[in-house]
């Protein structure tokens, strides 16, 4: 069997002047192509992509950081990644930052405090990352990201419009106000509301609209019920409504500040013999998957995640660009489905 000389030497790996070469283009516009430059002819840019797939070329990403000033890559901090709405952001974030080719490095918390949240930090900002984002929606930590000191841009997601610092977020506010017309619309004479945690910027907002819709055409506001976000404390909060009716208390709609409080609520009124929405009218807020799978299917409140990581990704752009920050909340849509309806004459007081 033959074998390689002594002297030979060794295979030279591919280099970006071959792909230009297999092009029939400049070394220059294989950069702005990798780079996804958007001053390239479409032919132009196919041709390059097509080289490179031939070659199997693969840009060395240490030399591009050098060359450009960047590594392309985004850092993330999260927590609460198990619930719907921080875990879907986090996805739509993933994926508008790979449509613009950047890569994203997430830490995920154990949980929301502050410290927890300035340690995760200001360790991602001692990696080669060209922005940080941070995805939090809880006071403690929002409170804190205003006085970390990061040597890149760092955007806040989904921690509402307070401060000066750049952030996109949900229009928390807007939704529940959706939520609570729509049931005072269909002539209920107030609203019930299981809230979500303590400490939660969401859940405060979603309270705060709440009352203010009520306060605003001079309806009742009744005391609140609280959640957790999870379905076990919309069960609760279920129960103690039942017994409230049974107390003589008009029941007749509740707004629930998530899904998965819906949920347990749905429960509780089903075992206790309450038909939605004849005898009670329900709105969720969220739209989870499995809302219009419910039983009956959950009117409830769209947030836009894919829209938000999209906004999100486009202010990190625009800051590195240089641009000033303009964000602007994403608007939340009422999704009406089978649990709401208008009160039934008489009903609401003492049954079930």
């Amino acid at each position: 069997m033959d074998t390689p000389s002594a002297d030979a030497a060794p295979a030279r790996p591919l280099a970006m002047s071959d792909v230009a070469a297999r092009a029939g283009v400049s070394h220059q516009t294989v950069s702005r192509v990798i780079n996804r430059h958007p001053n390239v002819a479409v032919a132009t840019r196919a041709r390059v992509l097509a080289a490179i797939e031939e070659l199997g070329y693969r840009p060395n990403g240490a030399a591009r950081a050098l060359a450009t000033g960047s590594t392309r890559t985004i850092g993330l901090v999260t927590a609460n990644s198990s619930q719907y709405g921080p875990a879907q952001t986090m996805l739509g974030l993933e994926r508008a930052a790979r449509e613009a080719g950047y890569f994203l490095t997430v830490s995920v918390l154990d949980d929301t405090g502050a410290r927890t949240m300035t340690e995760a930090i200001d360790r991602l900002a001692t990696q080669s990352l060209d922005a940080i984002i941070a995805l939090s929606t809880y006071d403690e930590a929002v409170r804190a990201l205003r006085q970390v000191q990061t040597p890149v841009p760092l955007i806040r997601v989904q921690a509402g419009p307070e401060g000066h610092d750049p952030a996109v977020w949900v229009d928390q506010e807007a939704g529940a106000a959706l939520a609570t017309r729509h049931l005072l619309d269909l002539g209920h004479r107030t609203v019930h509301h299981v809230t979500g945690p303590a400490g939660s910027i969401e859940a405060a907002a979603r309270l705060r609209s709440w009352r203010e819709v009520l306060e605003s055409v001079g309806a009742p506001v009744p005391s609140v019920l609280h959640g957790d976000w999870w379905p076990a404390s919309g069960h609760a909060a279920g129960r103690e409504l039942v017994a409230r009716r049974r107390g003589g208390e008009s029941v007749t709609a509740v707004f629930v500040a998530n899904d998965q409080m819906a949920f347990g609520l749905l429960n509780a009124f089903h075992e206790a013999g309450l038909r939605v929405p004849d005898d009670v009218s329900v709105v969720g807020f969220d739209n989870v998957p499995e809302a219009p799978y419910s039983i009956p299917p959950l009117t409830t409140v769209r947030q836009d995640f894919a829209e938000l990581g999209r906004r999100g990704l486009q202010l990190v752009l625009g800051l590195l660009a240089g641009q000033e920050a303009r964000p602007r909340p994403v608007a939340p849509q009422l999704l009406v489905r089978a649990t709401t309806a208008p009160p039934a004459r008489g009903r609401g007081r003492g049954e079930g």
